[in-house]
């Protein structure tokens, strides 16, 4: 459109200038119409006294022929491309797609922030694709069977008081009753009150193992799972945790060890203190424990088992 636009606009103008060649008093001198856009791009007069205005006319409309699709090299002789055209906007590198099943490479440190090579996850624990529902009927199945269920009332037959009924059925005008251990009475029995069960419900297996995968997923793909070494500390002493937490993991506000086997006792001992440390065997890890914490710390022996146990059949 504003290329049409500007051919339109350059024609008028010029016809205008034609028609004053034509008069005798007109000359090639320019005249206060010329001065249009062609003056401002190109610095030159519409029409001079060297040039006919018929050949400058055909300059004029060559000049605003189609684009050129070659592309400028530093070699070809034609300059650089100028810089006033070019975007000052930076482009950001494409993100990876989460969910393809892509083995992802993760670098291994320690609490020393040491370099200790390089660790490839498996795509298919670590990079599957994000569902909240399968995360909400894990946790909803995690916290019903962790209730205990020991809420307990008394029925008639469990409360204290005699069995003798308090009047007779009739001839005093008042309500018959059998007995004074009734709910309507006071210090009486409880109607279909809570008695111990257990709240658990069936959740399939493979759904609980996928939900376990998500949420791996979900810390990789939040660049908050970090691949140590070993989870060895020198001493029991808390300030262990502490300066690496303070030091190297300054946005964190709550922290998830997962160690292979069963947990050292300097690292028990060193962050029972610390309300936003929490140490996990490989076996204990669960989705909601990865939900609580913003971080996750695997050593390379939880990671190996954690693989191991997803890849093992599901027995019928």
């Amino acid at each position: 459109m504003e290329a049409n636009f500007l051919k339109h606009q350059i024609g008028r103008r010029l016809l205008r200038s034609f028609k004053s060649l034509k008069s005798p008093s007109a000359g090639y001198a320019s005249t206060p119409t010329s001065r249009n856009i062609c003056n401002s791009l190109y610095g030159e007069r519409l029409f001079s006294a060297e040039r006919p205005g018929l050949l400058w006319a055909r300059r004029l409309m060559l000049s605003h022929r189609p684009y050129s699709t070659s592309i400028l090299t530093p070699g070809n002789g034609e300059g650089a491309f100028p810089s006033d055209l070019l975007s000052k906007k930076s482009v950001a590198a494409s993100q990876r797609s989460i969910g393809l099943y892509q083995d992802l490479l993760i670098p291994v440190t320690n609490f020393h922030n040491e370099d200790k090579g390089f660790m490839v996850l498996a795509g298919d624990v670590f990079d599957v694709p994000i569902r909240k529902d399968i995360i909400h009927r894990v946790v909803r199945w995690q916290l019903a069977k962790r209730q205990q269920g020991t809420h307990s009332t008394k029925t008639v037959s469990e409360v204290s008081g005699t069995g003798r009924k308090p009047w007779k059925q009739k001839g005093l005008g008042r309500a018959r009753h059998g007995t004074l251990r009734g709910p309507q009475f006071r210090g009486g029995a409880t109607k279909h009150g809570p008695k111990p069960r257990s709240h658990a419900f069936k959740l399939n297996k493979k759904v609980r193992r996928l939900g376990l995968k998500i949420a791996l997923s979900a810390r990789a793909a939040e660049g908050k799972l970090l691949v140590f070494e070993d989870l060895e500390v020198p001493t029991h002493k808390t300030k262990n945790i502490v300066n690496y937490v303070v030091k190297q993991m300054e946005e964190t506000k709550k922290l998830l060890l997962v160690d292979g086997g069963p947990i050292n006792e300097n690292l028990k001992l060193s962050t029972q203190n610390l309300h936003y440390v929490n140490v996990l065997p490989s076996i204990g890890l669960n989705v909601y424990s990865i939900l609580l914490h913003d971080t996750l710390v695997m050593s390379r022996d939880a990671v190996n088992r954690i693989v191991e146990r997803m890849h093992t059949p599901i027995n019928r």
